[in-house]
C-alpha cells in the first residue's frame, strides 16, 4: 500500500510525504504507482517551471519515497498572493484527487492530511 501524507499549514496545503509501493500489479503494469508518479512530476515540474518557485524534493532510491515541500504555498514566504494560492491549490488538487482515487483503490492507497507548520 502507499500511504500519502499530505502537510497543510493553517488553510494552505504546501507538501507531502509518499511511502510504501501500492502493491496493484506488477512493475510496470501497476496503474495506482504509475498515476501516483505521473501525478508527483506534475506538481514538481509545475511549481518549478511554470511558477518558477522553489520547490523541494527528495527521493529514496531504494525505497521510492518521497518528499515534496514548496514554502511559496505559505502566505508568509510567498513572492505575491496569486502565486500561493496557485501552488496552495496545486497540493490541495493532488490531495482531492487521491481521495477520489481511495474510493476504488483503497486495498492500495491511504491518504492522510498532518497539521504541521512550515518550517
Amino acid at each position: 500500500m502507499t500511504k500519502v501524507v499530505f502537510y497543510k499549514d493553517g488553510d494552505n496545503y504546501y507538501g507531502f510525504h509518499e511511502v510504501g509501493h501500492s502493491g496493484f500489479e506488477e512493475a510496470g503494469k501497476d496503474i495506482v504507482c504509475a498515476a501516483l508518479s505521473a501525478m508527483t512530476m506534475l506538481i514538481i515540474n509545475t511549481v518549478e517551471v511554470v511558477w518558477a518557485s522553489d520547490i523541494k524534493y527528495e527521493i529514496d532510491d531504494e525505497t521510492t519515497d518521497i518528499t515534496v515541500t514548496a514554502k511559496e504555498a505559505i502566505p508568509d514566504f510567498a513572492e505575491n498572493d496569486e502565486k500561493q494560492f496557485a501552488i496552495s491549490g496545486l497540493f490541495y488538487s493532488y490531495y482531492l484527487q487521491l481521495c477520489d482515487m481511495m474510493e476504488d483503490y483503497y486495498d492500495y492507497l491511504d491518504v492522510d492530511v498532518e497539521e504541521k507548520p512550515y518550517v
